[in-house]
Parts: C-alpha cells; structure tokens; sequence
C-alpha cells in the first residue's frame, strides 16, 4: 500500500501495482503535510503536519483515530514503536525535542531532550528497549525507554540525516562488528555510511569511497553531491537504501556493505552522451552534475561514477568502445575504463594543467593513444595516454596556442595526423600533430551588411570567403578526412572540402545553435548525419 499527501491538502492511496488511485480523502490539517509513517501492520498511518498537529488514520475503516496537539511548529518526523501492544508514537518538530505519545489517551507522556538542531531519524532495538536518535548538531543520543533516559551521546562529526540500528544476529564481522553489543550505522553529510559502537561511541568501520573522490571536509560538506539525505534499513533482503542529495537510490547489502543497485533519479539537462562497451551495449551520460552515468541499455541499471568536483561538459570515446574521456569545469581531464567481463568503470588517469574550464575533448581515433582537451583559456592540450592504462596522471604531449577567446570543440582526423578546432573569437583552425604547428585558419569576418563569414586562410594568404554567419561551435571530420563537418550559431550545418576550401552543402533545417554532430553508416552502409538543437 502506497499512500501519498499534496499540497492541495489531500491524501491519496494507491495500488502500486497497478499505479491506480484507489481513494482520497482530504488531510484535515490545515497546512501541508510533512512527515508521514504506517505502524508495523499497516493499519494505522500517522501524518505530521506543518500546522504542528499529529493525525492517526484508520486506513481500512477509513477514518481519523486520533488528533494529537501539543507539538511546536513544524512536525517533520513521526515513527511508531514497533511494539504494537505497547500503542506509542514518537514525534519531533523545530524544538528538537523527541515526544512520546499515548495512544490510549491521546497525550503527551514525556519530551527527550538531547539535541540543539532538528532530529532527522529513529532507530528502535530489536526488543524495543532501546533507541538511537540522530540529528543535524553531529550527535547521535542512544536512549534507554524503559527509564526515558539517554544513556550515551555519540558525537559523529557531521549532520546525521538517517540512523539504522543493527540486527545483533546477523555475522557482521565484515564491518567490524566483534560483539553482540548495540552497534548502528549513520548516514550523513560526508556521503559514506560509517558503523558505531554504542557503548564505547567509537567508531568501528567506515565505508571506502573510490579511490577518485576526495572525502568532503568540513568546509564543503554542505554542497557534498554523494551527501547522503535518507537511510533505510530492508530487513527482509538484508540490504540498506541511501539517497543522496542528488535523489539517487543506492542499495547496499549487508554484511559487507557492498554496492548492489543504483537508481539514478535526477538527471537534469543532459550535456553530452555517447555509446559504451562492446557492442554499444552501454550509455555514458553527462548531466549537469560531477557525476558520470554509465547505463546498461538491457536492464537500465546503472552506475554513477565520482571523481569531477564540478560539472561534466563533454565525453568521448576511443575506437574500441571500453576507454572514455571527460573533460569538466573543474579543470581537468579523465581516462575511464569498463571492464568487458563485470561492466564495472574505474578511473585509470587524470590529468590537470588548463587553467579554466575544459569543455571540450576529443579522443585519438588510431588508438588509444592521446587526448585533446579544448578550454576557456584559449589552449588546447593533447596529452599522452599510458600504455597501460594504469598510471595516475597523464603527461602533456603539447599545447596549442593562437585562439583568442575560448575553445568549443576539438576533433582528430581519422588518421591522427591532424587536429581541428573551433573557437568563440570566431576561427576554425587546422593544427598539425607532427611539429605542433598551425595549418589553416578559418576567420569570422564582418561585412558592411553587418554579415559575418567563415573564411579559410592558407599559409600563402590566399582567403576565400566560406559562410557561417556566426560562431562556430562544432566541427567533426567526414569522409575519410578529406572533408569537414561545420555547425555554428545561425543554426547552419555546412560541409567543406579541405583541399579546395569550398562550402559543397549547406543544412538549413535548425532554428538555433546546433551543437552536437554525429555521423553514422550503420542502416545500410551509407553515411548519415545527425544534428540536434535547442529549438522544439
């Protein structure tokens, strides 16, 4: 059963099967509402609302059981006892204070009080004897409720958003758990889930993150993609749920805490895709995030891959499917890899040396030799690639200078003799990859129709006038190198012959920047291009 509260002050039950309404009825609370818990039948759900009220629903008689008052402003977290014989709630709004409820008498029957800043999470003992409280100061509070006493503090050392006691019968020996004393997970700001012992507050096991992300310090917690915002404990499977404050869904199984599942449930816009894997049986996708996405295209299970500490722009892969490249905000360039057997990624290099954003790259199409990077700083880098594919770092090979605003995209030649690259000052130029040195230039010229021009300049000065009417935004080499692909602002996708510098088509069909270019011959051996662009 799935029940769910609108703003519109109306509580809906669902059949989540069938992904049917099966009834509504409105909330009774005057304001929406914002916590909401079912007692271990599923008979009973409790919803705390932003009016500082607690309503008890009898979801199969269909009728309010209880309205409890007494709680200051905001009810952001209710949770039944899991003894049902005993009839207990438990509460807590903005006075971080934990109440106790009687449902028998509908009152009030103690306040615990531990926390100074919002109380987040839950946890009950299997017998129901004791409780672990966490919240936003850093401290978890384990409680004694026979006696309504707290018996411990644990200070944590960052926002706690989600507690889960551990089953004392279960071998948990792989995260440390030597003990049948109480021992409880924590999920927070720092983004990995860490295990405590209750009796000592010491902490006895940390979950490893991937080699390529740095742990969040203090400083930057708060803005900590991977930050975890809920954790739930699935009895039944033996597995943990995590959400993090990118609304993915991680599933954990215990008692190794091992990566099963991840969910990705926010995306926002996508920048950049491209085919992974053997016979493009994966996806890799660039959101605006830090995160990569590799999806499976069979079961759409996914991977999400740290490493960026801004946002991803732009991807690429090498010729035979299974190393890929990013480029981000953050400066610098990744090498990945996915294994052929499990389909795992891992970062195998990086590299840093741009000075501001790198927000386009292009891959050697040989081998997997060398990497191009285009960035706001007006260069343009091709690094050496280890032959490996073990090593830390990737070593600069050269760079390229003569752009002089920033860089929009790069593309080697089929044969890896030659670079292309355009650029916002309004060029496209040709670069050699033999002695690093400039071949043509294309230049944006206006006329005194305020009209601007794509123009090829050889070494011998002879111009010829090509015809973009702004920037050049993407440029991509086609017919075995002996021509170039061109898309700009204007909308215009053109197509040139290197050797006589000639515009042969032009594509009217966009209405606003055309970005991506793909070329494709897959159907029926003929070549095929798509173009895509913002317009609807």
């Amino acid at each position: 059963m799935l029940v769910t509260a609108s703003r519109a002050l109306l509580l809906k039950q669902w059949d989540w099967r069938q992904a049917n309404c099966t009834r509504s009825w409105r909330a009774i609370h005057t304001v929406p509402v914002a916590s909401m818990t079912f007692d271990s039948t599923s008979t009973l759900l409790a919803t705390g609302g932003c009016d500082g009220t607690i309503k008890l629903w009898d979801v199969v008689k269909h009728y309010c059981t209880h309205n409890l008052k007494g709680s200051s402003g905001v009810v952001h977290l209710v949770q039944f006892h899991p003894n049902t014989d005993l009839l207990q709630l438990f509460s807590s709004s903005l006075d971080c204070g934990i109440r106790i409820w009687d449902l028998r008498s509908s009152q009030c029957v103690c306040v615990l009080q531990s926390h100074y800043s919002a109380v987040t999470s839950l946890s009950f003992s299997p017998d129901g004897n004791a409780m672990v409280s966490s919240g936003r100061d850093k401290i978890c509070t384990v409680w004694d409720l026979k006696t309504r006493k707290a018996k411990r503090t644990v200070p944590v050392y960052e926002a706690v958003e989600g507690v889960v006691i551990l089953p004392g019968s279960t071998d948990l020996a792989e995260i440390r758990v030597k003990s049948k004393d109480l021992h409880f997970i924590t999920a927070g700001s720092k983004g990995v889930l860490r295990v405590w012992e209750a009796s000592t507050a010491r902490c006895v096991y940390t979950q490893t993150l991937p080699s390529t992300l740095p742990s969040a310090s203090e400083e930057d917690e708060n803005d900590n993609p991977r930050s975890l915002t809920y954790l739930f404990h699935l009895p039944a499977s033996a597995r943990l749920a995590t959400v993090t404050a990118e609304h993915n869904i991680l599933l954990y199984q215990l008692p190794a805490l091992t990566t099963q599942q991840q969910f990705v449930g926010y995306s926002d816009e996508v920048l950049d895709v491209k085919f992974l894997g053997k016979g493009d049986s994966h996806i890799v996708v660039a959101t605006n995030s830090c995160q990569l996405k590799v999806f499976e295209l069979l079961t759409n299970s996914c991977q999400i891959l740290y490493g960026h500490t801004d946002t991803v722009l732009t991807l690429d892969v090498f010729k035979k499917g299974s190393l890929f490249a990013s480029c981000a905000k953050d400066r610098s360039v990744r090498v990945w890899h996915m294994d052929s057997d499990s389909g795992q990624v891992r970062c195998v290099a990086q590299g840093s040396g741009h000075t501001n954003a790198v927000g386009s790259i292009s891959c050697s199409r040989m081998k997997a030799s060398f990497v191009a990077t285009g960035s706001q700083d007006c260069t343009v880098k091709v690094w050496d690639l280890p032959a490996d594919c073990s090593a830390e770092g990737v070593s600069l090979l050269g760079v390229f200078r003569g752009h002089r605003r920033g860089v929009w995209a790069v593309c080697f030649s089929p044969v890896d003799q030659v670079l292309a690259t355009t650029s916002a000052d309004g060029t496209a130029k040709l670069w050699s990859l033999q002695d690093f040195s400039c071949l043509k230039v294309g230049h944006l010229l206006s006329t005194c129709q305020n009209h601007s021009s794509l123009m090829v300049l050889h070494k011998s000065n002879h111009v010829q006038t090509l015809g973009h009417d702004a920037s050049v935004l993407k440029v991509i080499f086609v017919s075995r190198g002996t021509q170039l692909l061109t898309s700009g602002s204007d909308g215009l996708v053109k197509l040139w012959t290197i050797k006589t510098n000639e515009c042969v088509k032009t594509l009217d069909a966009h209405q606003d920047k055309v970005f991506p270019l793909l070329m494709f011959g897959w159907l029926t051996g003929t070549d095929f291009l798509l173009s895509l662009s913002r317009h609807p």
